[in-house]
């Protein structure tokens, strides 16, 4: 049983859940979950002091989803957000924690979206309705929506509802509900109209009060680059570590999949990288951790559960290669580095979806998160020019014995070809180029993660499948004859000279591929299209008998609708 199972599986949820959890990279309850999910599971009232982004959407889901039942399909639960932001957000969340339960439904419904749209979702069914107050009181007033079978209200961020001036659209909302039921509701503050409405609408509700620890932040580097999306991960992080000047980094995954797989593919473009997940045995772990501790490992990537505890002061750097879905993790994931009173980096990466965990992050921990840009591919050079650089000049302080032959080799060959030793210097650093020169795979810009190059890389990582490494042209799939001739004569016979230039040299692929002048394809006198001999005659009797007519998308013998489309 994994270690994410095993964080939620004392609380009784049901197994589909608990296994779209594991997938989500969900591997520990946090604090606010812990407390609150077993007081919803029995159906109690919570009242609940969080600040946002401590992991408040799924301590109120799981136990809905727990009590739903899905053979009515009628609205269950409401989930009131102060913004359509938010709606959508949670929306989405109930999506993912319900991937394996048929027959759910979830609605968002807020100010914006066309009004049909809603309408229809909630009469196919939805048992979740997740709304800003505004578009809730529409379909209330409309009486679009059933109230009759709801079990569970939950008032989300109820501190920002209020300062957005909700607060009596709330309580509207809230006398709508004639029969008992189940209430939640989740702020980071309380104030006293907060503190009201717990009162009133709240029926012996049980606290919770959670507070997180920020101080370890204060000694760190903070900062974050913006990413189209996944795919533009690994080239950006590749960047960095080219960069960044680093003892040694750890980078955090969501998933134990994902730490194994960024682990390879990182190895592949030639680092030295391990990961560390709950997968490992506990010996296999002290054994990466003691690498990490000794120098012998410089990259470690990790899931948050498995990376807890880890105290080694080499580590100056901290990579989120997936944003936490809690502050509460982030600040766990920053406070690897800065250890010992040392200063540290915190680097994140951001996607365009995930600018809402951003901010929650950021007003979390009340520091402004700087935004840096990738490196680019000049500054990459430089750095590998300054690093053979260092090199080099190391050699010649530390190992002036062992060179002594080598300077003889290069005086010999510079008076033997009457060439200066600056030459022959120069032409041992060309011969090392690998060493200084960028690398061209790496995109030039934050949109270019759909270049050829990043394609090209996501198609290795498929393998070969048995169609060798030639391209879409060399497997014969071009539909021009000469293409055709080409890719059949490169299979059977190898490539050869005069067959790689698809437009001049179409007769030598017919020749190699054992063709006789006789039976090589022709020009037809209308196109210019190469034809088969034995299909000539039937091209140019098509061709004659639609000439002046327009083509049409349907089959020939589809005589009516042929006519009905003429007459249009």
């Amino acid at each position: 049983m994994s270690s994410t199972k095993n964080a939620f599986a004392h609380f009784g949820l049901e197994k589909s859940i608990l296994s779209a959890i594991t997938e989500l990279g969900y591997e520990s309850a946090t604090p606010v979950q812990e407390q609150g999910i077993p007081i919803l599971l029995n159906g109690e009232d919570l009242l609940a002091q969080a600040q946002t982004g401590t992991g408040k959407t799924a301590t109120f889901a799981l136990p809905i989803l727990s009590r739903l039942d899905f053979t009515v399909r009628t609205p269950q639960a409401m989930i009131i957000v102060p913004t359509r932001e938010l709606a959508i957000q949670v929306a989405e969340a109930f999506q993912g924690y319900a991937k394996h339960i048929k027959g759910f439904l979830v609605a968002p419904i807020y100010g914006g979206q066309d009004f049909g749209i809603q309408l229809r979702s909630i009469k196919r069914g939805a048992q979740v309705i997740v709304g800003t107050p505004g578009r809730l009181m529409d379909h209330l007033r409309r009486k679009t929506l059933p109230l009759d079978a709801l079990k569970t209200v939950v008032l989300d961020e109820a501190d920002e509802m209020l300062k957005m001036g909700f607060v009596d659209d709330v309580e509207w909302i809230l006398g709508q509900i004639e029969h008992p039921h189940q209430t939640a509701l989740f702020s980071a503050t309380l104030p006293v109209s907060i503190q009201k409405i717990a009162q009133r609408y709240l029926k012996d509700a049980k606290k919770i009060q959670i507070k997180a620890s920020v101080d370890a932040v204060d000694t760190i580097e903070q900062c974050y680059v913006s990413v189209s999306n996944r795919n533009q991960k690994l080239d950006v992080l590749t960047r960095l570590l080219e960069v960044e000047e680093n003892q040694a980094v750890i980078i955090f995954t969501r998933t134990k999949n994902e730490s194994t797989e960024l682990a390879e593919r990182l190895q592949a473009r030639g680092y030295g990288a391990a990961a560390l997940n709950g997968d490992m045995s506990q010996a296999a772990r002290e054994k990466t951790i003691n690498r990490l501790k000794k120098g012998d490992l410089d990259i470690l990537i990790a899931t948050d559960v498995a990376a807890r505890g880890i105290d080694v002061e080499r580590v100056t750097h901290v990579i989120n290669y997936d944003i936490p879905y809690d502050v509460e993790s982030y600040v766990h994931r920053i406070g690897r580095t800065g250890r010992a009173g040392r200063s540290g980096k915190a680097i994140l990466f951001v996607t365009p979806r995930e600018m809402r965990l951003f901010n929650d992050i950021e007003r979390y921990t009340k520091k402004p998160i700087k935004r840096i840009e990738p490196p680019s591919l000049k500054l990459i050079r430089e750095k590998r020019v300054t690093q053979l650089n260092e090199k080099i000049m190391a050699v010649i302080r530390k190992k002036e014995k062992q060179i002594s032959p080598y300077i003889d080799i290069v005086m010999a060959l510079a008076e033997k070809e009457s060439c200066s030793a600056k030459e022959v210097a120069a032409a041992l650093m060309f011969l090392n180029e690998e060493e200084v020169a960028a690398p061209d795979s790496f995109p030039t810009s934050a949109s270019s993660e759909r270049s050829r190059d990043s394609n090209r890389d996501q198609r290795s990582d498929r393998g070969d499948r048995g169609r060798g490494n030639s391209g879409r042209n060399d497997r014969g799939g071009d539909r021009r004859p000469e293409g055709r001739a080409e890719g059949f004569a490169r299979k059977k016979f190898g490539s050869s000279s005069g067959s790689s230039n698809r437009k001049g040299a179409p007769n030598d692929a017919y020749k190699s591929a054992g063709f006789a002048r006789s039976e090589r394809p022709e020009r037809t006198e209308k196109n210019g299209n190469y034809v088969r001999p034995e299909r000539r005659e039937k091209f140019e009797r098509n061709d004659r008998s639609n000439r002046g007519a327009t083509r049409l998308p349907f089959p020939k013998e589809d005589k009516p609708k042929r006519e009905r489309a003429w007459k249009k």
